[in-house]
């Protein structure tokens, strides 16, 4: 997971003070240089740390921490508020205002550029949007069918002109979309494997052609702080108006995250956050902030459940609960609603102290694990599912063999399941108990947790 190494660092540091009724300057010096290491680990731009670690200090040996009655907490605060600022202060929306808008994707080769037009067109139709892809890059061998592929895939028409010069088919796609009734054109450009005169020559070109509104380099956030180095070449040559951060979600230190708008002014728009069509984020400098903190995530994981869980099957689960009619098939639902919003370790760190909490006990979360119970239940027949007490010696066999699994995991999972039913008719009782109680006075009504 992104940050995780600064992340550890830095809950470590501010565990330290938190721990002290009162701190003075030496420990704010000796925090703020432990910070200083842990942020330089990460790849953050060394000038980036400078400022970062001087206006925190400035603040921190203010009244506002040392004469606070809470002065740890007081010291996470500022460098939260602090980190946010550093990575844009807020959310940078993506400019839509005509129409057609025209977003024009940049990028190196190799950064996601592609991927993240389909990533992108696919986050716009939510939004009700109706985009077009444009083929600009011909060069790279299958690049137009790359494309085509994609947008198949999400349901996006592709404007193509196949080997024709970039610039004329930028041009063309505008007049397309407008007889085709699509509001937004995102141009896929070509790439280089570095910086060379050609590209940005052309690119320019197409920038002059169509006047878009939005021209978003794509850089992958694992190359740390050559991403920053090749960000400010490019806004220098065009002029960006964002950062598209891609592969946030793999073992990267963060620096790209925490450098790239303190070096270049342009804001990071959005956040590639895994390999699926839909893994693109809106990126919120604040919530990042809070997560690298261990300060959790509640807003992001309230919007992903909105996003992925559907309120009516919700309801109708919980009427089931509480009628002891859960079965193993609304089990595979929930399982697959859950799994939908991403990976469960990330929801984990989405929750305050819940990541760290859990790291340890991770296996328990492990992803194949999963698949297996799907494997399992989709194995069963559907009166298997509704009654799992149908399920006997010769029938866990059967599910077995069709699942790819052994005996002893068809049992483990029916024990689990049967444990599960129990508590939720545990919690069912707890709850209609304290809406009696409510309804009599001298307590407020309990909601059902599920």
């Amino acid at each position: 997971m992104a940050f995780e190494g600064l992340s550890d660092r830095l809950q470590d540091i501010f565990r330290k003070l938190r721990g002290k009724g009162k701190i003075n300057e030496e420990d704010v010096k000796v925090a703020m240089r432990e910070v200083r290491l842990a942020l330089l680990e990460a790849d953050v731009n060394f000038k980036v740390v400078k400022d970062f670690v001087s206006r925190v200090r400035e603040r921190a040996v203010g009244q506002e921490v040392l004469q606070s009655l809470t002065p740890g907490q007081q010291m996470v605060k500022i460098v939260h508020d602090e980190m946010a600022e550093l990575m844009g202060g807020s959310e940078s929306k993506l400019n839509l205002s005509h129409s057609p808008s025209i977003i024009m994707e940049v990028g190196l080769q190799g950064s996601g550029k592609t991927t993240t037009v389909a990533k992108l067109g696919k986050r716009l139709i939510k939004q009700g949007r109706r985009p077009l892809f444009v083929a600009c890059d011909v060069y790279r061998p299958a690049a137009i069918k790359q494309l085509q592929v994609l947008g198949e895939q999400v349901n996006i028409p592709v404007f193509s002109m196949g080997q024709s010069n970039p610039v004329d088919i930028a041009r063309a796609s505008l007049e397309y979309a407008k007889s085709h009734n699509r509001d937004v054109i995102i141009l896929d450009t070509a790439g280089r494997l570095h910086i060379d005169e050609d590209m940005m020559d052309e690119l320019k070109e197409i920038k002059a052609a169509v006047e878009p509104d939005e021209i978003l380099l794509v850089v992958d956030a694992m190359t740390g702080q050559d991403a920053v180095n090749v960000a400010e070449s490019f806004n220098q040559e065009l002029g960006l108006t964002g950062v598209v951060l891609t592969k946030l979600d793999g073992d990267t230190r963060g620096g790209a995250a925490l450098s790239v708008k303190a070096v270049t002014g342009c804001p990071i728009k959005l956040v590639g956050v895994g390999e699926k069509l839909d893994a693109l984020d809106v990126f919120y400098p604040d919530r990042m902030a809070s997560r690298i903190l261990g300060m959790g995530d509640i807003l992001s994981l309230v919007e992903k459940a909105q996003e992925n869980i559907d309120v009516k099957k919700a309801k109708e689960m919980e009427r089931k609960i509480r009628r002891q009619e859960f079965t193993l098939e609304d089990f595979l639902e929930q399982m697959q609603q859950v799994r939908s919003m991403g990976p469960l370790e990330d929801l984990l760190g989405m929750i305050p102290g819940l990541g760290k909490q859990f790291k340890g006990a991770q296996p328990d979360f492990d992803e194949k694990e999963i698949i297996h119970i799907e494997a399992i239940i989709k194995s069963m027949t559907p009166d298997e599912r509704r009654n799992p007490s149908l399920i006997n010696g010769s029938r866990k066999k059967r599910i077995a063999r069709g699942s790819g699994t052994k005996v002893q995991e068809v049992n483990r999972l029916l024990k689990q399941f049967e444990e599960s039913r129990k508590l939720m008719k545990q919690f069912a009782e707890l709850a209609e108990a304290g809406n009696r109680k409510g309804k009599k006075g001298g307590m407020s009504p309990m909601r059902f947790p599920f």
